[in-house]
């Protein structure tokens, strides 16, 4: 018998004795042999009668972890035994998805839920001062971006990270470290073992959400600009002319690059353009003005993931950011911009 099982037994009998009063008798663990038996069996005594327990028990559980348990445990759910996950750390998804099954757990943070008969306990503890899981990394920061921008070009189909590391010009330690965390997230799966391993991005939503998430959450560096522009329905080809033959990394990005792939408005009245610094030169070298208002021109000075997958306009002889950028670049709320990144995400995205 593991020492830790039995100390997580001995937490899960106080919290239950705690909460109701009932406590919980003759513990009995499963030799560490016994594959394909419940790791532990006991009673409850409750008032409405003693209910017979079994256990599945492990460290840290995720979604993909908890469906492996409930599959060993489902036979005895059918004849109406108590099933109970006992953790270190269930994760919130865990929880979550054993709520929905009406399985009961307990894990170290005190996280207690059983649901049998006419009881329902439902313990669920503030976020402690100091961390007792593993902290999730921040994916959407750095090189791990450029990961998930490039995870997100890969639309749906299988590939090694090796690949990954290519396209996103960063090291095979970030992008390891991105997959792994999208995996827990349950958002990419994977197949194979080793140097063979093969993954796929089976929830883009929920990345790209993610992502979005984070984005607004961020300070970009935006300077606002005046160009001169007689008829300002031609906005975007007058400042694609001044961009033509740029040297250097500078893209149309927002709703004057997304109204191109996915025309929905009948003109843009505000030329977003991304550079990765110097906004002061560029503003000089291509005739704009200052302007705090009445502004026509957004410089946004941005590396980083936003240089990655730019497409170039062989007409305009112009780039714009990729489609996942532009989108991201939408949600700030002005105008009619959620309503073009709804049909861009729709029509270009496919999300």
């Amino acid at each position: 018998m593991d020492g830790a099982n039995e100390l997580l037994m001995q937490a899960f009998a106080d919290a239950v004795r705690g909460a109701t009063g009932a406590g919980v008798s003759d513990i009995r663990f499963s030799p560490m042999n016994n594959q394909g038996e419940p790791d532990a069996f006991a009673n409850l005594d409750t008032s409405d009668g003693q209910w017979p327990l079994v256990f599945s028990m492990g460290k840290t559980l995720h979604p993909r972890d908890v469906r492996a348990a409930l599959w060993q445990l489902d036979a005895r759910r059918q004849s109406g035994t108590v099933c109970i996950l006992l953790a270190e750390h269930l994760s919130k998804g865990a929880r979550e998805m054993l709520r929905q099954q009406g399985v009961g757990f307990f894990d170290s943070t005190g996280a207690l839920f059983l649901k049998h008969r006419n009881w329902l306990i439902n313990i669920e503890p503030s976020a402690p001062k100091t961390r007792s899981a593993p902290r999730e990394i921040e994916i959407f920061r750095g090189a791990r971006e450029m990961v998930v921008h490039a995870v997100l070009q890969s639309r749906g189909e299988w590939f090694h990270g090796l690949d990954i590391v290519e396209v996103s010009n960063t090291s095979g330690y970030s992008v390891s470290t991105v997959l792994q965390a999208l995996e827990r997230l349950e958002w990419v799966e994977s197949k194979g073992q080793g140097r063979n391993r093969l993954r796929r991005l089976t929830n883009p939503g929920a990345l790209l959400d993610g992502w979005a998430h984070d984005w607004l959450q961020r300070k970009h560096c935006k300077t606002r600009w005046y160009l001169f522009c007689p008829d300002p329905k031609r906005l975007a080809q007058e400042i694609a002319a001044r961009l033509a033959g740029l040297k250097g990394p500078v893209a149309l990005t927002g709703a004057i690059a997304a109204n191109r792939l996915s025309p929905l408005l009948t003109h843009v009245d505000m030329a977003e353009v991304v550079v990765p610094g110097g906004a002061q030169a560029l503003a000089a070298d291509i005739g704009l003005k200052p302007a705090e208002k009445g502004a026509n021109v957004t410089l946004i000075e941005r590396s980083g993931a936003t240089q990655l997958f730019q497409e170039y306009s062989p007409t305009e002889r112009t780039w714009s950011t990729s489609p996942f950028i532009q989108y991201l670049d939408l949600l700030d709320g002005r105008g009619r911009n959620a309503e073009l990144a709804a049909q861009l995400r729709s029509e270009i995205l496919r999300i």
